[in-house]
Parts: C-alpha cells; structure tokens; sequence
C-alpha cells in the first residue's frame, strides 16, 4: 500500500508549510532562475531591442561598438532627440572628407550641453527685459534648453504641414528647405526668432564637431583629422622652429588622464 506523505516532515525536519507564502517561496527557488528569468529577459528584450532602421547617433545602419558613455541626459523624448540627429546632420553633412554630425557624436555632445549649466543659462543675466520672439537667445526669457526644444518641434510641425511627414523622416532636400528657412527668419517659434534659434544650433553643431572628445562630441578625433589639427598638444616648443607642415597624430585631453 502506497505510504500517505501527508504529514510527513521534508529533508530539513519541518513539516512542509500549505499556506500561499510558503508556495510562493518554495516555487520561487525552483524556477525563479529559469523561468523569472526568461520572462524578464523576453519583456525586455521586445520592448528595447527594437532598432531603427533610419541611420542615428548610435550608428543603426551598420554595426558598431556600444558607447555607454552616449546616453541621453536632457531630452527626454526620443521624437525630439531624431529630429536633432537629422538637423545637424543636414548642417554638416557626412562626405568623401569624412563623417557628419552624426557620425561625430554631434547629438549627445548637444544633449550633454543642455543637461548642465550652460542649458539652463546659469551664468547669465536672467532678469529682462526680454524681446521674446524678435532678439537672439540671449534677449529671450527661454533657456538654451527650452529655445532648442521650442524649435526642434517647430521644425517638425513645418515639415508636417509642408510635406505631411515627420522632419527625420522627410527627405535630406525637404529638410534643407526647413532649416534655410528658419536661417532667413521665415517661422515663428515661441519665445525667440527662427534666425536665432538657427544660429545657436548651428553654433552647438560645430562646436560638436570640433570640440575635445572629452566633451562628448569630435568622436574618435575624426573632426580634427579632416582638418590635420593635432589636438591638445601640451607643447610645440620641439618642433616651432620647423619650415615645413608637420602632421601630427591627435591627442585629447582624455590622453593626459592617469592609466
């Protein structure tokens, strides 16, 4: 007869415990690691392992090597980070020199830029008057961040109403039409003139483009390569008597960091 295992004490000399608590426990450390972990594995890998097929910042239409150091800090929606992307890119575009905007980490050095003091116009004079909608960003009660917030979605409005399609996904030619237009002060945006809004963009873009890698643009040096600049040399003091052109291999501030 088959012996009734009911009441009978488990390996650890306990009685086995019926309540809901200990099922969960005992369940728990059965197939927490297998099966836990597959469904959070699967839940996460569906919702963020989705890539965009149009060229970005984080280089989706090749492969490329992780940069963890390029994660967005101030923009918070992606739809605004993409219209960046395509903005700059359009500024300085990639060609047979070399990589463009985003090819250079352009976006994130922008995103890092407007997440510190320099987005929120910490050292500037910030008590009026203002010439909202007519002066340059510094004559706007707006902050850096908000001017290029305010006019990144403008952007995306005009190519919505000019060509019924979002500006990263407009074509490079629809772009440049919107863009040259902000640059002659056709559009309006809240709180500052398109023109000004223009110019700081097209300020932030270059300084993206040329800046020390160390600031999060000018990604592997290439921007200083297309222009033969060595960098952050310390000294020049062996070489300032030369004639001749001498090409030098760059150097970044991150080089004089203690290994």
């Amino acid at each position: 007869m088959a012996e009734n295992n009911t009441n009978k004490p488990g390996n650890n000399g306990q009685a086995p415990d019926p309540s809901r608590r200990g099922f969960l426990k005992n369940s728990g450390i059965a197939v927490g690691g297998a099966a836990g972990g597959a469904l959070l594995g699967g839940l996460f890998t569906n919702q963020f392992g989705k890539k965009d097929e149009k060229k970005s910042s984080a280089g989706n239409d090749k492969k490329t090597e992780k940069r963890f150091e390029e994660a967005r800090m101030f923009f918070t929606r992606f739809a605004d980070f993409a219209i960046l992307e395509q903005a700059t890119e359009r500024i300085f575009p990639e060609d047979k020199n070399g990589p463009g905007a985003i090819g250079l980490g352009v976006p994130y050095f922008i995103d890092k830029q407007l997440a510190g003091p320099y987005g929120n116009n910490v050292k500037d004079y910030r008590q009026g008057p203002f010439t909202n909608g007519n002066g340059t960003a510094a004559d706007s009660s707006l902050n850096r961040g908000e001017i290029i917030i305010n006019g990144l979605r403008m952007m995306s409005e005009e190519s919505m109403k000019r060509f019924d399609t979002k500006f990263d996904e407009a074509s490079e030619e629809q772009q440049t039409e919107i863009l040259k237009d902000f640059e002659a002060d056709k559009v309006k945006i809240k709180g500052i003139s398109s023109k000004s809004f223009f110019k700081l963009l097209r300020t932030l873009t270059l300084e993206g483009a040329y800046c020390d890698p160390l600031y999060g643009g000018n990604r592997n040096m290439e921007g200083w390569k297309m222009k033969e600049y060595p960098g952050s040399i310390a000294s020049y003091a062996n070489m300032i008597e030369e004639k001749e052109f001498i090409k030098m291999d760059q150097i970044s501030l991150t080089d004089y960091q203690p290994k």
